[in-house]
Protein backbone atom coordinates (compact mmCIF):
# COMPACT_ATOMS: atom_id res chain seq x y z
CA UNK A 1 0.00 0.00 0.00
CA UNK A 2 1.23 3.51 -0.84
CA UNK A 3 1.80 5.96 2.04
CA UNK A 4 -1.26 8.89 2.09
CA UNK A 5 -0.92 11.58 4.32
CA UNK A 6 -4.44 12.46 5.73
CA UNK A 7 -2.94 16.25 6.90
CA UNK A 8 -4.45 18.12 4.33
CA UNK A 9 -8.41 16.50 5.48
CA UNK A 10 -6.97 17.44 9.31
CA UNK A 11 -6.04 21.18 8.26
CA UNK A 12 -9.78 21.14 6.33
CA UNK A 13 -11.37 19.96 9.89
CA UNK A 14 -9.08 22.96 12.10
CA UNK A 15 -9.60 25.42 9.34
CA UNK A 16 -14.03 24.40 10.16
CA UNK A 17 -13.65 24.59 13.87
CA UNK A 18 -12.08 27.85 13.52
CA UNK A 19 -14.99 29.33 11.44
CA UNK A 20 -17.25 27.80 14.68
CA UNK A 21 -15.10 30.09 17.37
CA UNK A 22 -13.13 26.94 18.49
CA UNK A 23 -8.91 26.19 18.66
CA UNK A 24 -8.14 25.29 15.60
CA UNK A 25 -7.19 21.75 15.54
CA UNK A 26 -8.22 18.76 13.86
CA UNK A 27 -7.64 15.08 13.39
CA UNK A 28 -8.12 12.44 11.06
CA UNK A 29 -8.31 8.74 11.94
CA UNK A 30 -7.44 6.14 9.79
CA UNK A 31 -7.79 2.55 9.57
CA UNK A 32 -4.98 -0.04 8.35
CA UNK A 33 -6.70 -0.35 4.93
CA UNK A 34 -6.36 3.41 4.72
CA UNK A 35 -10.11 4.14 5.10
CA UNK A 36 -10.84 7.35 7.24
CA UNK A 37 -12.68 6.15 10.37
CA UNK A 38 -13.55 9.62 11.85
CA UNK A 39 -12.32 13.42 11.32
CA UNK A 40 -13.22 16.15 13.60
CA UNK A 41 -12.40 19.68 14.61
CA UNK A 42 -12.26 20.88 18.12
CA UNK A 43 -15.85 21.34 19.92
CA UNK A 44 -14.99 22.58 23.58
CA UNK A 45 -16.82 25.17 23.07
CA UNK A 46 -19.48 23.78 21.00
CA UNK A 47 -20.50 20.81 22.72
CA UNK A 48 -19.84 22.65 26.49
CA UNK A 49 -16.98 19.94 27.16
CA UNK A 50 -13.36 20.62 27.86
CA UNK A 51 -12.51 16.78 26.66
CA UNK A 52 -14.14 17.44 23.00
CA UNK A 53 -10.65 17.77 21.42
CA UNK A 54 -10.19 16.54 17.83
CA UNK A 55 -8.65 13.89 18.77
CA UNK A 56 -10.82 12.73 21.08
CA UNK A 57 -13.41 12.86 19.23
CA UNK A 58 -12.06 10.87 16.41
CA UNK A 59 -11.08 8.28 18.83
CA UNK A 60 -14.61 7.91 20.26
CA UNK A 61 -16.17 7.94 17.09
CA UNK A 62 -14.14 5.22 15.24
CA UNK A 63 -14.26 3.00 18.34
CA UNK A 64 -17.60 2.95 18.27
CA UNK A 65 -17.93 2.48 14.20
CA UNK A 66 -15.81 -0.27 14.66
CA UNK A 67 -16.97 -1.86 17.88
CA UNK A 68 -13.66 -1.92 20.24
CA UNK A 69 -11.61 0.50 22.32
CA UNK A 70 -8.39 -1.04 20.81
CA UNK A 71 -8.03 0.47 17.91
CA UNK A 72 -4.60 -1.63 16.81
CA UNK A 73 -3.27 -0.43 13.47
CA UNK A 74 -4.86 3.13 12.88
CA UNK A 75 -3.19 6.31 12.11
CA UNK A 76 -3.65 9.67 13.61
CA UNK A 77 -3.36 12.61 11.72
CA UNK A 78 -3.71 15.75 14.02
CA UNK A 79 -2.92 19.33 13.20
CA UNK A 80 -1.13 20.40 16.56
CA UNK A 81 1.07 18.34 19.24
CA UNK A 82 -1.19 16.15 21.25
CA UNK A 83 -2.27 17.82 24.91
CA UNK A 84 -1.23 15.23 28.05
CA UNK A 85 -4.98 14.07 27.82
CA UNK A 86 -5.14 13.21 23.98
CA UNK A 87 -1.64 11.60 24.34
CA UNK A 88 -2.90 9.29 27.34
CA UNK A 89 -6.30 8.35 24.96
CA UNK A 90 -3.81 7.81 22.18
CA UNK A 91 -1.62 5.12 24.04
CA UNK A 92 -4.84 3.44 25.79
CA UNK A 93 -6.37 3.18 22.29
CA UNK A 94 -3.42 1.58 20.97
CA UNK A 95 -3.09 3.60 17.84
CA UNK A 96 -0.09 2.36 15.83
CA UNK A 97 1.10 5.30 14.44
CA UNK A 98 0.93 9.20 15.23
CA UNK A 99 1.41 12.06 12.44
CA UNK A 100 1.00 15.82 13.95
CA UNK A 101 2.32 19.28 12.24
CA UNK A 102 3.13 22.00 15.24
CA UNK A 103 4.86 21.40 18.52
CA UNK A 104 2.98 22.61 21.27
CA UNK A 105 5.69 24.26 23.72
CA UNK A 106 2.86 25.42 26.39
CA UNK A 107 0.62 22.47 26.45
CA UNK A 108 1.51 19.51 24.42
CA UNK A 109 1.75 15.90 25.95
CA UNK A 110 4.31 13.85 22.92
CA UNK A 111 7.65 16.11 22.39
CA UNK A 112 7.32 18.97 25.06
CA UNK A 113 5.68 19.02 28.86
CA UNK A 114 5.18 16.07 30.40
CA UNK A 115 6.07 13.39 27.20
CA UNK A 116 3.26 10.78 28.38
CA UNK A 117 5.17 7.99 25.93
CA UNK A 118 7.88 8.40 27.10
CA UNK A 119 6.73 7.28 30.78
CA UNK A 120 6.96 3.47 31.68
CA UNK A 121 2.82 4.14 32.60
CA UNK A 122 2.30 4.02 29.30
CA UNK A 123 0.23 1.29 27.48
CA UNK A 124 1.36 1.85 24.33
CA UNK A 125 4.01 4.04 22.38
CA UNK A 126 2.89 4.71 18.56
CA UNK A 127 5.31 5.96 15.89
CA UNK A 128 5.12 9.23 15.92
CA UNK A 129 5.73 11.78 12.89
CA UNK A 130 5.97 15.58 13.53
CA UNK A 131 6.03 18.53 11.93
CA UNK A 132 4.09 17.23 8.91
CA UNK A 133 2.99 20.41 7.27
CA UNK A 134 3.75 22.54 10.75
CA UNK A 135 3.95 26.00 9.29
CA UNK A 136 0.61 25.98 7.44
CA UNK A 137 -0.75 24.27 11.23
CA UNK A 138 1.23 26.94 13.12
CA UNK A 139 -0.01 29.64 10.89
CA UNK A 140 -3.67 29.01 11.20
CA UNK A 141 -3.39 28.75 15.02
CA UNK A 142 -1.39 32.37 14.90
CA UNK A 143 -3.99 34.19 12.64
CA UNK A 144 -6.82 33.00 15.01
CA UNK A 145 -5.31 33.79 18.45
CA UNK A 146 -4.09 37.08 16.43
CA UNK A 147 -7.66 37.71 15.71
CA UNK A 148 -8.79 36.68 19.46
CA UNK A 149 -6.21 39.57 20.57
Amino acid sequence: MTFKSHMQSALAQARAAATRGEVPVGAVLVAPDGDVLAQAGNQTRELSDPTAHAEILVIREAALKLGTERLSGCDLYVTLEPCPMCAAAISAARIARLYYGADDPKSGGVSTGPRIFSHPQAHHVPEVYDGIAAEESRALLQSFFAEKR
